[in-house]
């Protein structure tokens, strides 16, 4: 890194530095995982959906019973949307939620058959959908590598001095030129593990964390 400050980023030395970070949380967090649960794509996409500013937690005490209720996109897209938003209140912002899954299961009957799209420019035309929740679609339910900029990857790849950038559609293309494509979804995982576990937001536990002799935040400690 330049004397200048971490954000001076040379691809080459973080394509390295990424390699040892990922070697170094796979063995920290061999099971690392999507902490939504889910058991298709669509169930996948409306838990995606209903987490935007709500715990992964919450959301999983809420769709066991939405998905008997709702086994398909036919079911979300004529059930009464005053039910829906009923059914998911306690997640937050429950109006503008029911409204984008609602929308986006009408498309997936009318345009798709009634199945979820496994193509990032197809879930992107979904209601609701933007390329953070395409990518955790296509990454945990089709296999498709893709990374997740949640507030932990963003924080995370900044602190790292992987990326200048906050802005996750920015970030995210900064990522992809320096994470293995392959590794692209396990990445987002770890990163995520993480961040909940060791590197969190307020008090990062720097003492303990495995990857901090990669870390610039160290070095420059203001970006904490």
């Amino acid at each position: 890194m330049s004397k200048k400050g971490p954000f001076n980023v040379d691809k080459e030395e973080a394509r390295q530095r990424v390699r040892k970070i990922l070697q170094i949380l796979n063995r920290a967090y061999p099971d690392a995982r999507i902490a939504l649960e889910f058991v298709n794509p669509l169930e996948l996409l409306i838990a995606t959906i209903l987490s935007a500013q709500c715990t992964d937690a919450r959301v999983n005490i809420v769709t066991p019973t939405l998905f008997k209720r709702y086994r398909s996109a036919k079911d979300w897209s004529e059930a009464d949307i005053q039910q829906i938003e009923q059914d998911i209140r306690s997640t937050g912002f429950y109006r503008n939620k029911a409204a984008n899954i609602k929308g986006a299961c009408e498309k997936i009957v009318r345009d798709f058959g009634g199945k979820v799209p496994g193509t990032m420019d197809d879930l992107l035309t979904l209601p609701g959908v933007g390329r953070k929740t395409a990518n955790c679609v296509l990454g945990d339910a089709f296999g498709v590598p893709g990374i997740t900029c949640d507030t932990h990857v963003i924080r995370l790849s900044r602190r790292l001095g992987l990326s200048a950038n906050s802005d996750p559609v920015k970030l995210e293309y900064d990522l992809q030129e320096i994470v293995p494509q392959r590794d692209w979804t396990r990445f987002s995982h770890l990163i995520i593990t993480h961040g909940r576990q060791v590197c969190q937001a307020r008090k990062p536990d720097c003492p303990a964390c495995p990857i901090a002799r990669h870390c610039p935040a160290l070095k420059y400690p203001a970006i904490l």
